[in-house]
C-alpha cells in the first residue's frame, strides 16, 4: 500500500473542519437544541391537529343532537308539535341556528334539496354525486371531501325518520382550512421563537463557553510559556468545576516539575563542584607517578581511598535525587520498639563510646522502617564522629501529641548557633569538627530528606561543648508519608 505523502490531502469524505473546542462545544449544544426545537414544533402541530379533528366530530355530533331535540319538541311559532313535517322542522332549526365559522349545515326533504345555512364556505349541494349519496343513505355516515373551492371539508350525514319511515336527510359539515392556516401561523410563530432562542443561546453560549474555557486558554499559554530553566508559572484558579480541578492539576505537574528540575539541577551542580577536586587529585598523582614501587603503591592507595569516596557521594547524591520520587518510601507497619532495638545493636558496633537505649514507648505507625533505621544510623555516625572515646551516645523514642520523636543525644563538642540550620544543607560541615571526619557533608542532608518524605521534620539542640540532641520528628496522623502507598 502507498503511503500518503504530508502533501496530499485525504478524500473529502474523511475531512474535517479544524473547529476550536468553543466551537465544537457550541456547535452540539445548539444541535441538539435544534433538534429538540424542531420535534417540539412537530409534536405540538400534531396535537393542534388532532385536538382540531377532534373538535370538528364534536361539532358535527352536537348539530345532529339539536336537530333531533327540535324534531322531538314544538314549533316556537305555534307552539305545536312539528308532527310529520319535515320541511318546517328544517326550516325552523335553519332559521334559529347560528353555524360557527367554516360550518354549513344542509336539509333534504323527499330526496330533494330544501335549504341550507346561509353564506357557507362552498355550497355542496352543488356537488350532484355527493348529494345523491347523501340522500340514499339509510343509516348515519361521514367522510371527508376534499378539493372544494373551500378547502377539504368533513361531513356527518343522518337520516330523518318520521313514524318508522325516511323522510329526509341532514348534513352537517365543517371546512376546516381556516383552521388548518390558524394552527400553521401558530406553528410558524412558535418555530420563529424557537429559532430567536436558539440565536440568543448561540450568543450567550459563545460568551459562556468563552468564559468557561478561559482556564483552558491560560494552561496553554502557561504550557507554552514554560521553558526548560523557568517553571516558575502558575495559573490563578477560581471555582471548584472541572476546569478548576484542571488547572489546580496542571499547577500540580508544573510544582512537581519545578521541583524535579531544581533536584537535577542541583545534583549536577553538587557533582561538578564536588567530584572535581578528588579528580584533580587522583589526576595529579598519576601524572607524577614514578617506577618506585612504594611510591607506585602510596598513588595507588590514595586514587583508590579517593575513588572510594567518590563512589560513596555519588550513591549519596543519587539518593537524594530520588528522595522526591513517588517509591522513595516502602511503607509497612514500623513497631518502634523492635527498630529501636536494632538501631541500638548496629550503631554500638560504629564506634568506642557508652551507647544507651535510653526511653522507648511503645508505638506502631505506618513508615518506611529501612529509611528510618538509615537516618537514625546516619545521625548515630554523626555523633560518633564529633565524640571521643567514652563520651555518651543515647537514643531514644518518645511519643508526644501527634507525633513520634526519635533522637540522637551526645555528650561531644555540639554544634555551633550560626550552624544549626547550615548543617542540613548538602555539602555542610559543622566549622568545629570539619577536620574530625571524612565524610562527603550529605549525611544530614539525607536524614532530612527522609523526615521531609515522611512529612516530618528534624531539629537539632545544641550548646557549644555541651554535646547535642538531634531528633527526627514523625507524624503519627493519617497524613504520615507522601508517596507511596498505605499497608
Amino acid at each position: 500500500m502507498r503511503a500518503m505523502t504530508t502533501t496530499e490531502r485525504p478524500p473529502w469524505w474523511r475531512w474535517r473542519p479544524a473547529l476550536s473546542l468553543r466551537m465544537r462545544l457550541l456547535g452540539w449544544a445548539l444541535l441538539l437544541l435544534a433538534v429538540a426545537s424542531l420535534t417540539s414544533v412537530v409534536v405540538v402541530r400534531q396535537v393542534l391537529l388532532n385536538q382540531l379533528e377532534n373538535r370538528v366530530t364534536d361539532d358535527l355530533a352536537q348539530e345532529v343532537a339539536e336537530f333531533r331535540l327540535l324534531a322531538d319538541g314544538r314549533d316556537p311559532a305555534t307552539g305545536e308539535l312539528f308532527g310529520a313535517d319535515l320541511a318546517a322542522i328544517t326550516d325552523t332549526y335553519l332559521s334559529r341556528n347560528e353555524p360557527q365559522d367554516g360550518e354549513s349545515v344542509l336539509g333534504f326533504v323527499a330526496g330533494a334539496f330544501h335549504g341550507g345555512s346561509p353564506d357557507p364556505p362552498y355550497d355542496l349541494s352543488r356537488e350532484p354525486a355527493l348529494v345523491a349519496r347523501w340522500t340514499s343513505l339509510t343509516g348515519s355516515a361521514h367522510g371527508e371531501v376534499a378539493g372544494t373551492p373551500a378547502g377539504p371539508a368533513r361531513w356527518l350525514a343522518v337520516p330523518v325518520s318520521i313514524n318508522g319511515t325516511i323522510e329526509g336527510h341532514l348534513v352537517v359539515a365543517q371546512f376546516t382550512a381556516q383552521r388548518r392556516a390558524e394552527i400553521d401561523r401558530a406553528v410558524r410563530l412558535m418555530g420563529l421563537a424557537c429559532l430567536l432562542v436558539i440565536v440568543v443561546v448561540a450568543a450567550g453560549g459563545y460568551l459562556a463557553m468563552g468564559r468557561a474555557l478561559r482556564p483552558l486558554r491560560a494552561v496553554t499559554e502557561a504550557a507554552r510559556s514554560i521553558e526548560e530553566t523557568d517553571l516558575s508559572r502558575r495559573i490563578g484558579v477560581t471555582g471548584s468545576d472541572e476546569v478548576a480541578h484542571l488547572s489546580r492539576t496542571f499547577n500540580a505537574m508544573v510544582g512537581r516539575l519545578d521541583r524535579a528540575f531544581a533536584a537535577q539541577q542541583a545534583f549536577l551542580s553538587d557533582v561538578g563542584h564536588e567530584l572535581r577536586t578528588p579528580i584533580t587529585i587522583v589526576r595529579g598523582h598519576l601524572e607524577v607517578m614514578g617506577d618506585d614501587p612504594a611510591e607506585r603503591r602510596e598513588t595507588v592507595a590514595l586514587v583508590t581511598d579517593e575513588l572510594d569516596r567518590m563512589n560513596r557521594m555519588v550513591d549519596d547524591l543519587l539518593m537524594l535525587a530520588r528522595a522526591e520520587r513517588p517509591d522513595f518510601l516502602q511503607l509497612a507497619e514500623v513497631e518502634v520498639p523492635a527498630m529501636m532495638t536494632d538501631v541500638y545493636a548496629k550503631a554500638s558496633a560504629l564506634g568506642s563510646r557508652d551507647w544507651r537505649l535510653g526511653r522507648v514507648d511503645p508505638a506502631t505507625l505506618p513508615a518506611d522502617p529501612q529509611r528510618l533505621t538509615q537516618a537514625l544510623m546516619q545521625l548515630a555516625q554523626n555523633a560518633v564522629q564529633f565524640t571521643q572515646d567514652g563520651d555518651r551516645v543515647e537514643l531514644s523514642a518518645r511519643v508526644g501529641p501527634g507525633e513520634l520523636r526519635l533522637a540522637v543525644r551526645d555528650t561531644g563538642i555540639g554544634v555551633a548557633p550560626a550552624d544549626r540550620e547550615r548543617i542540613f544543607e548538602r555539602f555542610a560541615r559543622g566549622e568545629p569538627g570539619r577536620e574530625r571526619t571524612d565524610g562527603s557533608g550529605l549525611g544530614l542532608a539525607i536524614v532530612a530528606a527522609i523526615a521531609a518524605a515522611h512529612r516530618g521534620r528534624v531539629t537539632v539542640d545544641s550548646e557549644p561543648g555541651a554535646g547535642a540532641t538531634f531528633t527526627l520528628v514523625i507524624p503519627t496522623g493519617p497524613a504520615t508519608v507522601r508517596g507511596g502507598e498505605q499497608p
